[in-house]
């Protein structure tokens, strides 16, 4: 059995007292995804995580931390109990964070916080034991829980942090300490629970508080509040990517296609390439700040550039799809830009200038001309500015190439009266109604991005996209 935690070493950090002795191969909080030998970790968050212990240790879980006995499970099940939960969690992973060698990366920024934690995944697994989470655990409950899962033998660690309102990430940064921390970008992302977006970057800087003696901070230069962000990492070594010649790593030409981004670079007089299997502009940028961190923790960045062409995006973070149309007729098809996780005026901008760049096909559907067509939702949590930020998005150069523009929900609605009506599709109020147009709405050669905020639910499009490569087209 490859121990993580053993009852006596989650006594000793969480000060709880155990019914029986047990080992924890792994940490769960999700009886779905649970694992044999899993440590159960009974939250309350939208449910009781207590009314799941039983299921839990049927599951095959091989112990549960709880507040107390559930009223289904036998008082000699194998148990941790504590105080409060998630403070144990807590404590588990300060514990997971003191017992490693491993250097730890911590990931922050408005855009592009999971994209960047997995680029750094993929490029330090090929140099060591890289532990990092599968999904974006970066909240109050996730980033305990990531460190509580590290592996006491990992050679590094990527620890994604996130916020909504202000004071969140301090108390996340001081628990993960990080040797490198990194801010992608400040952008306009939950103004309405801050002042400005001056207020964003204080709160984002705060993960410079949490580094180690000799951290190191990681600074995309190239943003108006960057001055913000310098200020709160003074006393530590300081790496700044961007465009201007005199940052430590400088992004010096990026060039878009439909499939890949090309970029060249330079640090220390010396140039550089990379490539990502992806377009995206965004993404050249967020990658010169991981290929910055990797510089920083001393490993290989030139083996590192390579790897970091086998990244991909998740699903729902601009991940393409081929969707096939005619089950008798394999060139009819179109193609699917599913980027609906989560949006906001900075990601819709680069979604937009991805969608620009791809090549819809002529002369395959009915319509014989194949579209570019964007299909987007709500962008959320955007104060009071939220209309004229959505109407700001006709604004875009690149929407010139966009041959449609179909929108979801009452913020978006400012978009949809602000394009010209030779590219107004439909806009509905909610998700749903729109999805049962897709059929008719869409056709062979088109390309199709799906993008919005998750309250606005744009998932239950992409599924109707996909699902038009289920049946035989009529």
């Amino acid at each position: 059995m490859n121990a993580l935690w053993t009852s006596q070493d989650a006594i000793a950090a969480t000060g709880g007292a155990c019914t029986v002795d047990w080992v924890a191969e792994g940490v769960s909080i999700d009886t779905r995804t649970i694992a044999k030998g899993d440590l159960f970790v009974a939250l309350k968050d939208q449910r009781d995580g207590h009314e799941f212990v039983a299921q839990a240790l049927a599951a095959g879980a091989s112990a549960a931390l709880v507040d107390h006995i559930p009223d289904n499970v036998a008082p000699d099940a194998p148990l941790l109990i504590v105080p409060n939960v998630l403070t144990a969690l807590e404590a588990l992973g300060t514990a997971a964070r003191a017992r490693t060698s491993a250097k730890v990366v911590a990931v922050t920024g408005s855009v592009g916080k999971t994209s960047t934690k997995e680029m750094l995944r993929v490029m330090l697994s090929t140099q060591g034991k890289c532990h990092a989470a599968e999904k974006s655990y970066n909240n109050h409950w996730g980033v305990p829980l990531t460190l509580a899962r590290m592996p006491a033998d990992a050679d590094f660690a990527v620890i994604e942090i996130g916020m909504n309102h202000p004071g969140e990430i301090g108390p996340l940064a001081k628990l993960t300490q990080p040797d490198i921390g990194l801010i992608t970008t400040v952008a306009a992302v939950h103004l309405a629970a801050f002042d400005n977006i001056q207020g964003i970057a204080v709160e984002k800087s705060a993960l410079f508080s949490g580094l180690t003696e000799n951290g190191v901070a990681i600074v995309n230069g190239d943003l108006e509040t960057s001055d913000v962000l310098m200020n709160a990492a003074q006393g530590k070594t300081i790496l700044r990517f961007g465009s201007d010649a005199g940052f430590e790593f400088v992004l010096e030409n990026v060039t878009v296609t439909e499939d890949q981004t090309m970029c060249q670079a330079q640090t220390n007089d010396s140039a550089f390439l990379y490539k990502i299997s992806s377009p995206g502009r965004h993404f050249a940028l967020n990658a010169l700040g991981a290929l910055a961190s990797v510089s920083a923790l001393g490993a290989d960045m030139g083996l590192a550039a390579v790897d970091l062409a086998q990244w991909v995006p998740f699903t729902g973070r601009g991940q393409k799809k081929i969707i096939q149309l005619d089950r008798g007729d394999a060139s009819l098809t179109l193609t699917l830009i599913d980027d609906a996780y989560n949006a906001n005026p900075t990601s819709v901008a680069a979604a937009i200038e991805i969608l620009s760049v791809s090549n819809p096909i002529d002369n395959i559907g009915r319509i014989r001309k194949g579209r570019r067509i964007a299909v987007l939702g709500d962008m959320l949590e955007l104060g009071t500015e939220e209309h004229q930020l959505h109407a700001g998005l006709a604004e875009l150069k690149e929407i010139a190439k966009i041959d449609l523009v179909h929108c979801v929900g009452p913020l978006m609605k400012s978009l949809w009266s602000a394009v010209p009506n030779s590219k107004r599709g439909h806009w509905f109020e909610t998700s749903s109604k729109l999805a049962e147009l897709m059929k008719s709405q869409l056709d062979a050669g088109d390309v199709v991005l799906v993008k919005g905020s998750l309250g606005a639910k744009m998932a239950v499009i992409v599924d109707a996209i996909q699902n038009l490569g289920q049946s035989d087209r009529s």
